[in-house]
C-alpha cells in the first residue's frame, strides 16, 4: 500500500510536533515536510510532491487562506484541508471556496484528523451535512444577490439530470444515497459528479455544494 504523502503547515512549532508526531504514528501516512510559513508552501510542494497539505489558516506572514488560493490554483495541486479554531468562520468558507477539500478544528481528537487526511487523500470532502448548513447560513448576509445571479449563470451549463445530482451533494447526500433517491446506479452518479466538476470548472464537492447554496437550488428544493 502506497503511503498517503502529507505536507504540515503552521507557524506554532509545538503544534506542527504534535500533528507530526500524531499522523506520522499511522502505517498510512508519511510526514513529508513542513512549513512555519504559507511563503514556503509552493517550494516545498514542488519539492516534496505531497497528496494532501494541512493548512493552518492563520499565519503572520502568507496565511493558509492565500496559500491555499496558489495550490489550488495549480496544475495537479494536492487536496488541501485547512485548520482552525472555529466551526463557521469567513475566511473558512473562502477556503473552501478555493477548493479546499475541507477543514478540521485543532481541538479534534486525534484519530479523527487521521481519518480526515485519508478521505481527503481518497477524494472525500471532510464536511458533516451540518457543518455544511452552518458554514452556508453564516455565508448569507454577504453579497448573496450577486452570488446568486452568478452561480445560476454557471449551474445553467449542466441538463436537468446534472442539476439534480448537483442538489443532492449540495443537500450532503454521499454516492448511495444520490443512487437510492435518483434511481440510478453509484458508477452513474459518480460520472455525473464527475462531469458536473468538468462543466463548473470546480475542484471538489464542497464546491458543488456551496455552488447550488449561492444559486438558491436548496432554498427552492424545500419549497
Amino acid at each position: 500500500m502506497t503511503a498517503i504523502r502529507l505536507l504540515l503547515v503552521d507557524d506554532d512549532p509545538l503544534v506542527r510536533a504534535g500533528l507530526s508526531f500524531m499522523l506520522g504514528g499511522a502505517d498510512d501516512i508519511e510526514i513529508v515536510g513542513e512549513a512555519a510559513d504559507g511563503n514556503e508552501v509552493e517550494a516545498l510542494v514542488d519539492h516534496t510532491r505531497p497528496d494532501v497539505v494541512l493548512m493552518d489558516i492563520r499565519m503572520p506572514s502568507v496565511d493558509g487562506l492565500t496559500a491555499t488560493e496558489r495550490l489550488r490554483g495549480r496544475k495537479d495541486a494536492p487536496q488541501v484541508v485547512v485548520l482552525t479554531t472555529f466551526h463557521a468562520d469567513d475566511q473558512v468558507l473562502r477556503a473552501l471556496r478555493a477548493g479546499a477539500a475541507g477543514f478540521v478544528l485543532k481541538d479534534t481528537p486525534p484519530v479523527e484528523i487521521v481519518q480526515a487526511v485519508r478521505r481527503v487523500a481518497a477524494g472525500d470532502p471532510v464536511l458533516s451535512p451540518s457543518v455544511t448548513r452552518q458554514l452556508m447560513a453564516h455565508a448569507t448576509a454577504s453579497a448573496a444577490d450577486s452570488r446568486r445571479d452568478a452561480a445560476r449563470s454557471r449551474l445553467a451549463l449542466l441538463n436537468d439530470r446534472e442539476r439534480e445530482v448537483a442538489v443532492a451533494v449540495g443537500k450532503g447526500r454521499a454516492n448511495a444515497e444520490i443512487a437510492a433517491e435518483l434511481y440510478m446506479s453509484i458508477a452513474t452518479v459518480k460520472a455525473h459528479v464527475s462531469r458536473v466538476l468538468a462543466k463548473l470548472d470546480l475542484n471538489n464537492r464542497v464546491q458543488i455544494a456551496l455552488l447550488t447554496y449561492d444559486a438558491g437550488l436548496l432554498e427552492d428544493e424545500g419549497r
